[in-house]
């Protein structure tokens, strides 16, 4: 048994590896033409490589389900066109066994990817997009297409590049009276955290008094926010880019701030029920092969394999912002599909014995 566990192992580990490899392959291709249309400043065609570069580890982890199910289809598939899998079922091989075995490689791919996701993605996805921010050039207030935001008593603040180091590149920042006059604006190329404080280098000020304008130039000055490097490292990526821990973290702070924390809480849940979701649509791959679709062709596994992975992602995705905005827990409209994959699968493995 332990060699023909290996042997599964091997031809489903190899299917859901090939798979992984052209749907990378295939996204890197499509980003890089998204991105030939954002060709600015230094952000030339060798900056654009390596921005799609940054973001495979990213790439790879979402679409791990995906490879998984499309993966075992082909697979188990191969196995039972060429009667390996009829073998094996005569041979007293039960169900239970074969999922068993299936699912040691799957498990693999699983904990392979959510390292990816938690401990790589996250980081090499900011550094993408700072990156890119920099090469289109920082140098000018209100620049990058994806800078940050944030509000602070009085002030507005646009920040155009964060690096995961913490140091800051392009701060804007707006400072309005109670009567929401402009009273002043700055920019300063770039600011480094020291202590409990910012120190921006190279900052322009303006300061509007009447129907004048005041200007100067400050080699550095010190700035007083509460927008630490660790806060804003969770502000500047989007919640479904963000690890686990930094999720669940920033979601308590918000709720014990009193604001709707919701979208944490779903990109949360759905990373925590990821390696579950996954599983479940091996049960079902497993089920369609010892099922219907025993003796159909390669191409129309595939293409089962595509139809149901995206029946799959659209239902989260419907439910996610369903469950925001009804007010029910995020963790149930992410179960509700897992669930549904769990039961069909059993069911159709019931009928396979």
């Amino acid at each position: 048994m332990k060699q023909l566990s290996r042997y599964v192992g091997r031809v489903v580990f190899a299917a859901i590896a090939v798979v992984l490899f052209v749907i990378l392959s295939l996204d890197l291709i499509s980003d890089l033409v998204d991105q030939l249309g954002n060709l600015r400043g230094n952000y030339d065609l060798k900056e654009a490589i390596i921005y799609v570069l940054l973001y495979v580890p990213s790439s790879c982890y979402d679409f791990i389900p995906l490879s998984a199910l499309v993966g075992c289809l082909i697979g188990l598939g191969t196995l039972a066109s060429s009667s390996e899998l009829t073998v094996m079922r005569a041979a007293g091989v039960s169900v239970r066994q074969i999922v068993w075995v299936v699912f040691k490689p799957v498990l693999l791919v699983i904990i392979c990817g959510s390292l990816l996701g938690e401990f790589v993605a996250p980081y090499t996805d900011q550094y993408a997009d700072s990156r890119r921010a920099l090469a289109q050039g920082h140098q000018r207030a209100l620049q990058s297409e994806k800078g940050l935001w944030s509000k602070e008593g009085d002030e507005y603040i646009h920040i155009n590049a964060v690096l995961p180091n913490g140091k800051l590149y392009g701060i804007t920042r707006f400072s309005f009276d109670d009567d929401g006059r402009l009273l002043s604006s700055s920019f300063a190329d770039a600011a480094i955290y020291q202590g409990d404080h910012w120190f921006e280098q190279d900052a322009q000020l303006s300061r509007f008094e009447g129907n004048r304008i005041q200007t100067s130039r400050l080699d550095s000055r010190i700035w007083h926010s509460e927008l630490s490097p660790a806060l804003l490292n969770v502000l500047v990526l989007k919640p479904d880019e963000l690890p686990m821990k930094k999720l669940y973290d920033y979601s308590v702070y918000l709720e014990k701030q009193e604001v709707d924390a919701s979208e944490y809480r779903l990109a949360f849940w759905q990373k925590a029920l990821q390696p579950l979701a996954t599983l479940s649509l091996v049960v079902i791959a497993i089920s369609f092969i010892l099922g219907p679709l025993r003796q159909v062709t390669m191409g129309f596994r595939v293409f089962v394999g595509v139809l149901v992975g995206l029946i799959f992602q659209t239902s989260q995705k419907l439910l996610g912002p369903t469950s925001i905005i009804m007010g029910f827990s995020p963790a149930y409209a992410v179960l509700v599909p897992i669930l549904c994959c769990f039961i069909f699968g059993w069911i159709l493995l019931r009928r396979a014995n």
